[in-house]
Order: C-alpha cells, then structure tokens, then sequence
C-alpha cells in the first residue's frame, strides 16, 4: 500500500488513539530519544506513527524502520509563504533522498530554535518537490494557526504547487490554542473541496500520548 493509500485508510476516531503522525524527537525540539519514542509507540500498540523532526530526518538515517510495521518515515518543514510562515509535512518519505537531505538542517539550532528556523525557512514548494523526490506525500500542518485572512485561497495555491494533504485532526493545546485563526470544520470543508489526504497528531514534544 502506497503512503497516500495508507493515510486514506486511517479512520477519523484512530487519531490521538492508534494514530498520530506528529510526534518530535530530541534531534529537534522533542524531550524524548527517537528510539524511546519509537519503543513507546510500540508499547502503545500505535498501528501508524510519525516522529516528524523539524527540518531534520537524523533520526530515521540509517535506521531499520522497515522492521516496524507501524512506522511511517517523516519530517516537518519550516516554509515562508507570501508573508506567511507555514509547516509543511512530509510523509513516507525515503530519509536518506539525496534531495530531501539538502534542505534539511545543516545545524542543531535550525532544529529547535524559531528564531533560527524562521531565518531558514523555505519556500514550500522547495520543500514540496523534495518530499516528492523522497517518495513521501506533502501536508500542511496545523492550518488553523496559518495567519491568512483567505484560508480558501492559500490551499489552493499550496494545492497548485503540489500539496498532498491538510492536517484536520489537531487538538490545538498550549499556544496553538491561542493563535488559532480558522475553524477545523473549516479545514475539512477545504480538504474535501481540494480533494487533500487528511492527516492528524498531536504535535506530542514530550512522550507519546494517547488521548
């Protein structure tokens, strides 16, 4: 089953609870190793699972997840977009796609740092052919708090250069919370209009929670 299959398969009510597909690491901003994780979500019975650095895949370089049924191979772009900054992620992806490694961090502080990863941002499509080059499926994440007044009509043109997915399953905790700017009914209606895969997490940087 291709990636884009695999994500279409999962069910609404398995987020938070058998699925979460934005989780971070010690090899950006998280609190727990990558191999912890992983065995946490193993412990957890998770069926599908994603530690998405931010602009880094060291965690997945040189690791056998193939031996993990339950693991998907990913990664979190910093991208500035017409005056917006926005976080696209990258699912499915081969980690060590020569592409994808060439705009990944090329320091520990453009990891973990917003400041720094501001300053390095990228264009979204730069991050978008990458993921494709990969073999990996591009989402944007965490919508709501994209600071647009035209929701509408950035996802279509994110969806012109070549956007895959929308994130709709987000529980917008901590300060997602209070710079949330759009509804998520509203980004399921806009995932559904621009036939976009719909994704979820709970963007955990602590231990892999069930909800």
């Amino acid at each position: 089953m291709n990636i884009k299959d695999r994500i279409k398969s999962i069910k609404p009510n398995q987020y938070y609870k058998s699925a979460n597909l934005h989780i971070h690491s010690t090899c950006s901003d998280g609190a727990c190793d990558f191999l912890e994780l992983v065995e946490q979500g193993k412990k957890l019975g998770l069926e599908h699972m994603a530690i998405s650095d931010h602009n880094t895949v060291e965690g997945w370089k040189n690791f056998n997840y193939q031996e993990y049924d339950f693991l998907i191979p990913a990664v979190e772009f910093d991208c500035f977009y017409k005056g917006t900054l926005l976080h696209i992620l990258g699912y499915g992806i081969d980690p060590n796609n020569k592409d994808l490694l060439n705009i990944c961090a090329k320091s520990k502080k453009e990891t973990q740092y917003d400041i720094v990863r501001l300053f390095k941002s990228r264009h979204p499509k730069t991050a978008i052919d990458a993921i494709h080059s990969a073999g990996g499926i591009a989402v944007l994440a965490h919508p709501c708090c994209c600071w647009v007044i035209n929701l509408d009509k950035l996802t279509k043109n994110l969806k012109n250069i070549g956007l895959d997915g929308i994130e709709v399953y987000y529980p917008y905790k901590r300060h997602r919370g209070i710079i949330k700017f759009h509804s998520r009914k509203h980004i399921k209606e806009l995932a559904q209009k621009y036939d976009l895969v719909m994704t979820g997490g709970t963007d955990e940087h602590g231990k892999v929670i069930k909800q």
